[in-house]
């Protein structure tokens, strides 16, 4: 028998939010929304004192301004986040190296080994990881335990905000059951108005519906549906998972309509994309160009690498081709969104004699932004895009 798993979901509660109250007290209590207003910009985070207006990530900013007049917008600062990102993940490393990072406010851990080390006990590491956590960042953390990752994550959904919850293996159906199919992880809008159709419209309906009428229904991903109403789920904390790619991107107040001024957008991406990854010291081999036109059409190409490389000229020689090769295709090509990252890192033990690196230029240009802020130094073609953007991230 596999002995029982330890796992925790830690989420930041409302980060960039919260990051913005501590750099400036006076916001404290204030519906706060992180994103500029603008036509097509949208919400990054919403305070808790804005959701009560109903506002969310991801809407229109103009909805939100509709929905909270009294609302303070304020622009998004991912360098900040980054470094108050970076002081959180520095507590889950005194706790166990098994790290999967989501994103710069949540991460799954795997703290099975790190047990003994705290009494035998989750929630004292969990309590551990929510003080050191407040100690060193001023941030509130919700924290939820359980012996997999869809329960853990669960668990800290279900206690937020400042939550702390462990779901025990003997309480797992008496959590699960009462909620709508839709929260569990894969079932989709798609799929939850699909399991709608057939009457089943919380877990434990799913968990115990005849698993012959779903599967003629729902076809193959029915089985995977019911083991998770059971709360099963195997998946292993992927301490990887972490630098998948690195990309930057933007959207334009105005369509761009001239490829020469998205040719200067790229510069300007891929100038920022190609310092993060000698920053942490990653060559990739795939570069892709996300391309969305007017009004929702998303696009994205794609261009294997002869070698890894941290390049910044190696990345734009590659994402123009995509640009410029999209672009022709093109009866009428405008640009709402553009954006450009690298993927496939090399392991780093194939980074030795033999292996491209980006060489002296952009070294140079790295210290040189490092010490006078990012942007001093930059390619003549960037220069023409200084105009127009409405949140590069």
């Amino acid at each position: 028998m596999t002995a029982a798993r330890a796992i925790i979901h830690v989420d930041m509660d409302a980060f960039y939010a919260a990051i913005e109250v501590l750099d400036h007290p006076q916001w404290r209590g204030l519906p706060l929304v992180v994103g500029e207003l603008g036509p097509r910009s949208v919400v990054t985070t919403a305070s808790y004192e804005a959701r009560r207006y109903g506002l969310r990530s991801a809407m229109p900013t103009v909805t939100a301004k509709r929905l909270c007049p009294q609302a303070l917008f304020v622009p998004i600062r991912m360098s900040r986040y980054r470094e108050i990102s970076a002081e959180v993940f520095a507590v889950f490393g005194e706790v166990t190296p098994e790290i999967e990072g989501l994103s710069l406010d949540e991460a799954f851990l795997d703290v099975t080994r790190s047990l003994r080390l705290f009494g035998g006990e989750m929630e004292n590491i969990g309590r551990f990881l929510k003080q050191e956590i407040r100690r060193r960042t001023g941030l509130v953390a919700s924290v939820g335990m359980a012996h997999n990752k869809l329960l853990a994550k669960l668990a800290s959904e279900l206690s937020k905000p400042d939550g702390f919850l462990q779901i025990r293996p003997g309480q797992v159906h008496a959590m699960l059951d009462p909620l709508p199919v839709g929260r569990l992880w894969t079932v989709g809008k798609v799929a939850e108005a699909q399991l709608h159709r057939l009457g089943i419209r919380t877990v434990g309906e799913l968990r115990f519906a005849d698993p012959r009428r779903l599967h003629q229904a729902c076809g193959n991903q029915a089985g995977q549906w019911q083991r998770l109403a059971s709360g099963v789920d195997e998946r292993a904390v992927d301490a990887d998972a972490a630098e998948k790619s690195v990309s930057a991107e933007t959207t334009f107040v105005t369509d761009l309509t001239c490829l020469e001024q998205a040719e200067s957008w790229l510069a300007r991406l891929g100038e920022r994309v190609g310092e993060r990854l000698r920053a942490h010291e990653l060559r990739g081999r795939t570069v892709t160009v996300k391309l969305r036109k007017p009004p929702f059409e998303t696009h994205t190409r794609q261009l294997r690498l002869g070698e890894p490389t941290d390049s910044t000229a190696e990345l734009l020689q590659a994402g123009r081709s995509l640009l410029r090769r999209w672009w022709e295709s093109e009866q009428n090509p405008q640009l709402r969104l553009l954006g450009i990252g690298m993927s496939q890192f090399a392991p780093e033990q194939q980074a030795g004699l033999f292996t491209p690196t980006s060489g002296g230029k952009d070294q140079l240009a790295d210290q040189i932004n490092r010490r006078f802020g990012g942007g001093s130094l930059v390619r003549g073609v960037v220069l023409k895009s200084r105009r127009g953007e409405t949140g590069e991230k």
